[in-house]
């Protein structure tokens, strides 16, 4: 890869798919099954954070027990893949994705997503030849942030500069995992955080994702 370029590193919930209204539906349902209150989207994306046991914690005054945490987990991953089939790419992503790669900037897709289930899906959408490398979690999502797994994925790219690297993401947690391989960020406020929770990671914030683009790209120069 040439030294000037800018690669992207792509989250996929709430940034590349737009899923946020079947996480807060099986959210819901999730709740539901333990006798827990429904959350609104709004309240959702005020206090939505990684790990998601402090979610919790914000949202019922304590953390849960680790049964308790798997009960949940199971719960939403559930319903999660009921409805994850008639869930679409965001708005112009796609185009997005051909036009980066047709102009010779690479980018990969790092997700906490399992990496099973991830695949297949991407896959179906018709975007895996967009991306270098595509990494989700081998183990099933332990309720840890994205910093160690955003190592392992830079670590297994050839030629990239961690400073020329720009994660575009929707949480405050794809702006840690850039900072810890010094790397940049922008976050997009399409998916699971509000604008005011983002703007606390100190770094861009961007109402589309072809802002987010032309943002990364600006800043790596």
């Amino acid at each position: 890869m040439h030294g000037e370029t800018t690669h992207i590193v792509w989250d996929w919930n709430g940034t590349l798919l737009h899923d946020i209204d079947a996480v807060i539906e099986a959210t819901n349902l999730a709740f539901a099954e333990v006798g827990m209150e429904p959350v609104t989207l709004e309240r959702y994306r005020e206090l939505y954070c990684v790990p998601v046991p402090r979610f919790y914690e914000k949202l019922t005054g304590r953390i849960p027990t680790d049964e308790e945490f798997a009960v949940l987990n199971e719960c939403f991953h559930r319903h999660y893949f009921d409805r994850v089939d008639t869930v679409t790419l965001t708005l112009g992503a796609a185009e997005l994705l051909a036009a980066r790669q047709a102009a010779g900037g690479t980018q990969s897709l790092c997700s906490l997503a399992p990496h099973d289930h991830l695949v297949p899906l991407v896959r179906r959408h018709g975007i895996e030849g967009r991306f270098t490398r595509v990494d989700g979690l081998a183990t099933p999502l332990s309720g840890h942030g994205k910093a160690a797994h955003m190592a392992r994925h830079l670590a297994s790219l050839t030629d990239v500069d961690p400073r020329r690297t720009v994660v575009i993401g929707d949480a405050v947690d794809d702006a840690l995992a850039a900072r810890h391989v010094g790397a940049r960020a922008v976050l997009y406020t399409g998916g699971s955080h509000s604008r005011a929770s983002l703007a606390e990671a100190g770094v861009p914030v961007v109402d589309t994702l072809a802002e987010a683009v032309a943002e990364a790209e600006r800043m790596a120069r």
